[in-house]
């Protein structure tokens, strides 16, 4: 298939999941034989609007600056968003403008089917559609009212409700993002679920040595007979981080040789050093408030005895993923709409984690306390998870999915077409 794939974040310009998660499915789906262009956004307009990175053409149009021309013609929530919506705007579309002008009229190359990624490309979607008869997906990876405590903003609310009943068809990443999009009147009948992956060939216990794991540990102050609990991820509230801060007395209480290390960026970051700081743990919650590479990422895990992630809204969550691949044992949020639920298993003979309350801080610590009172299990979990990804959670598996579901769209919008 010939695949547009219109996405806001692409490598190098990687700020959080989405961008990990475009960058393996499209190098994936080249893999597997197809042809993938990536309209993506230009930072800074300093990477070359066009490049070929490893089989996947990406285009990146420059932007323009019209931060003084939005605000007499946009709405005043708007007008507060300053150089961002400006951004957001010009690349959807410039993009959107690209692909239909040079790639559709002027190259005469047939595209199979059109695919934009979350609110942030929904413009450039919806352009495509009113101008195009190619079949649109929408990939949802999470939305405005689960992101935001107030439901954040109505145009953002708008755009996703716009594409969700515009699109050929919506895929979401877990069972419970699909019951969540359901709840809110979203057309339930083209919603279908496909996971998320990891790379268990780069997420690998083998890829590490001993020596880099100890540099990691040795670098926190973490020592040999303490146990390393790891966080990363995005410092935000629905990621539940708080509340595995004020988990950390009740598990200090019995196991005081144990320490958090907490890395990422976000809002949080300063209540996150006040909170450690208040309850008087502070030298047992170690934080570097950083976006590493994904080298450095992996040593991280490899470093670690346990990985918690008590997310309170997750539609997927990679990061469980990448320390199943790593062989951690997990505790996970699993309460709302959380995949993270459908990736750990709770109990049995092939459980990986620990199901928590993410909003309950001494859930957290119970959760926790487990796995630390029975470090075999502990560890014999940790290789469970490696199993479970080798199974169902390889990009190519997600691929192979995501490319059955665009090929019967465009069976079904061939034949629609014949028949009109």
């Amino acid at each position: 298939m010939k695949i547009a794939f219109f996405v806001y974040e692409y490598p190098p310009a990687i700020v959080g999941g989405l961008g990990t998660y475009a960058q393996y499915i499209t190098q994936e789906m080249v893999r597997q034989g197809h042809d993938v262009s990536v309209y993506t956004m230009n930072p800074g307009n300093k990477y070359d609007t066009r490049e070929v990175v490893r089989g996947v053409e990406v285009h990146r149009p420059m932007g323009v600056d019209a931060t003084n021309v939005f605000p007499l013609m946009v709405a005043e929530g708007l007008r507060q968003w300053g150089h961002f919506f400006n951004d957001i705007f010009i690349y959807n579309l410039l993009s959107a403008t690209k692909f239909v002008n040079q790639q559709l009229r002027i190259q005469k190359e047939e595209f199979h089917i059109v695919c934009v990624h979350d609110w942030l490309s929904a413009i450039a979607g919806l352009a495509i559609k009113n101008s195009t008869s190619l079949p649109v997906v929408a990939h949802i990876h999470s939305t405005e009212w689960g992101r935001r405590r107030d439901d954040g903003s109505p145009f953002i609310q708008a755009l996703e409700w716009e594409l969700a009943w515009q699109a050929d068809r919506v895929i979401t990443v877990s069972e419970a993002m699909k019951d969540d999009l359901s709840r809110h009147n979203w057309p339930s009948a083209k919603i279908s679920v496909v996971w998320n992956g990891v790379d268990p060939e780069v997420y690998s216990p083998e890829r590490v040595s001993a020596e880099e794991a100890k540099a990691v540990r040795e670098r926190y102050g973490v020592g040999p007979e303490e146990t390393m609990l790891f966080f990363i991820g995005r410092l935000t509230w629905v990621k539940g981080v708080r509340n595995l801060v004020q988990a950390m007395p009740e598990v200090l209480r019995e196991y005081p040789r144990t320490k958090l290390v907490i890395l990422g960026k976000g809002e949080e970051q300063r209540d996150v050093m006040e909170m450690a700081s208040r309850l008087n743990i502070a030298d047992s919650v170690i934080t570097r408030f950083d976006f590493v590479s994904e080298k450095e990422r992996i040593a991280h895990y490899a470093a670690a005895d346990i990985c918690i992630f008590p997310s309170t809204y997750e539609p997927f969550g990679i990061v469980s993923l990448e320390a199943m691949a790593m062989e951690k044992p997990l505790v996970v949020g699993a309460r709302g709409v959380v995949g993270f639920r459908e990736q750990v298993v709770p109990a049995g003979p092939e459980q990986t984690g620990i199901h928590a309350n993410g909003n309950d801080p001494m859930d957290i610590a119970w959760g926790i306390k487990v796995l630390l009172s029975k470090p075999q299990a502990a560890r014999e979990m940790g290789r469970h998870g490696r199993e479970r990804v080798l199974r169902h959670f390889t990009w190519r598996q997600v691929a192979k999915q995501t490319i059955e579901i665009y090929e019967s769209l465009v069976q079904e919008k061939a034949m629609m077409l014949a028949a009109s």
